[in-house]
């Protein structure tokens, strides 16, 4: 349920949503907004309003906040909790305070768990309660991890997260509900597809309710928690620090094949954004693969360094700005330049290239089949006898895999071929990306699917 004067703003990559709310006069509150604005400029644009307030629910792990950015760019006055310890000027509000945002009121209510300083934000007309910014304490379907802060912490934060959710159900039924985190976030604890809710349906159907008592909770939750990408561990300190203002415009100066070969054999990684099957037809020797999609920033945190340089190479219909806003959100601003000329410029200098073939499903025997998908996807239906190793882990791994015949999946083949690419650039020459999931491969090879370990 969506109040006509609240509009989400998704992000389908990093499955989260911001909001924005129109409080009259020309004035719109942003809440969890993230580096990238266009899309909540984009909305306020198109209403003409001016985002007067910034609020964050807490220090996210999974992006930046956009708060900063806002302040500086729109004179927006930061809204976060006091017990954050954030370094820039902000409004540090307590547990029970109200703010009055001009016709309508924000009330900061205490939910940690997810993180220790979380607040979520009841959005009332006058004393009637509209509905609930619940950031990472109350999710659709679920609740958010609490293993981000510490992993000596996780079950402790799972206790308060209970408490927290508990207070957040002692709401109205018609309340709406508006979380951060939703489905595709790695912050999300198998999160439902829908991104908003009520507190009345999420009493009523969200599983994490059924539990027992709070033994029974605490137990469901950490049996949930999957992997999560590095990136994970720096970004909480650096929303408490602040990110650095970007300019309106990103861009990026266009580099030589040969300075990129230089700078490469220095250190550099050659940052391929191109479509699968571009990558596979050929690519610059030792380039890391990660395709240009929605889901782009999870897995350039997950695989790419942070604190070395990188140069892009993409096609020339690939849009700049996306790669560019994507990267930021997640605070990689190491992209230092881009291929001048693309592929067809670094073939023409006679620089080194490689090839990593895709192969169709059809029987072939005496391969190592490598699922590099998630432990939960792997178990849910598996090609019988495949190593399963996630993408995350696969670089602390390939010193422990022999350079056989091997055939790499995941469920489409952009995963698949990044994780080829580190093997390649690892010395790897016998890797295969097959085109299509586990079950083209079990129903080309006369097989079904396991499920399970």
């Amino acid at each position: 349920m969506m109040d006509d004067h609240v509009i989400a703003v998704p992000d389908s990559g990093l499955g989260n949503s911001a909001y924005l709310v129109d409080l009259g006069g020309g004035l719109a509150l942003a809440v969890d907004a993230c580096r990238d604005l266009r899309g909540l400029q984009q909305e306020a644009e198109a209403r003409v309003l001016r985002i007067a307030f910034a609020a964050d629910t807490h220090l996210h792990a999974d992006f930046l906040s956009g708060a900063v950015q806002l302040a500086a760019t729109t004179g927006a006055e930061i809204l976060a909790s006091r017990r954050g310890g954030r370094e820039f000027e902000h409004r540090g509000l307590e547990d029970n305070e109200d703010l009055n945002l001009g016709g309508l009121t924000l009330r900061a209510l205490a939910t940690p768990g997810h993180t220790d300083e979380h607040l979520s934000f009841l959005l009332l007309d006058g004393t009637q309660p509209i509905g609930v910014f619940t950031g990472g304490s109350l999710l659709v379907g679920a609740v958010a991890r609490t293993d981000l802060v510490d992993p000596d912490r996780t079950e402790e934060l799972a206790r308060t997260q209970y408490r927290s959710v508990r207070r957040l159900l002692e709401l109205p039924d018609d309340v709406a509900m508006w979380p951060t985190h939703g489905a595709g976030s790695f912050c999300a604890a198998t999160a439902g597809a829908q991104r908003t809710s009520t507190i009345g349906a999420e009493r009523a159907a969200n599983p994490v309710m059924h539990a027992a008592d709070e033994d029974a909770f605490v137990a469901d939750l950490l049996g949930s928690l999957g992997s999560f990408p590095p990136y994970f561990l720096r970004l909480g300190e650096a929303n408490r620090r602040g990110p650095a203002i970007l300019p309106q415009r990103l861009g990026l100066e266009p580099m030589a094949p040969a300075v990129v070969a230089s700078a490469q054999a220095s250190g550099a990684t050659v940052l391929d954004v191109r479509p699968v099957s571009s990558f596979a037809t050929a690519h610059p020797a030792g380039a890391l693969s990660i395709p240009l999609r929605p889901a782009f920033a999870s897995w350039l945190g997950w695989l790419a360094p942070h604190d070395q340089p990188l140069v892009l190479l993409r096609e020339a219909d690939q849009d700049l700005d996306e790669v560019l806003w994507q990267a930021a959100k997640i605070g990689y601003d190491n992209i230092v330049g881009e291929l001048a000329g693309g592929f067809d410029a670094w073939s023409a200098a006679g620089l080194p290239t490689a090839v990593v073939p895709l192969i169709e499903a059809t029987p072939i025997d005496g391969v190592r089949v490598l699922d590099i998908r998630q432990e939960a996807e792997f178990r849910a239906g598996h090609v019988p006898g495949a190593l399963n190793i996630e993408l995350g882990d696969l670089p602390g791994t390939l010193d422990r895999l022999t350079d056989v015949p091997t055939v790499v999946m995941c469920g489409h083949g952009e995963r698949a071929m990044g994780a080829a690419s580190l093997m390649a650039g690892q010395g790897f020459t016998q890797v295969n990306v097959l085109v299509g999931g586990p079950e083209d491969w079990a129903d080309a090879n006369g097989q079904r699917l396991e499920t399970g370990p």
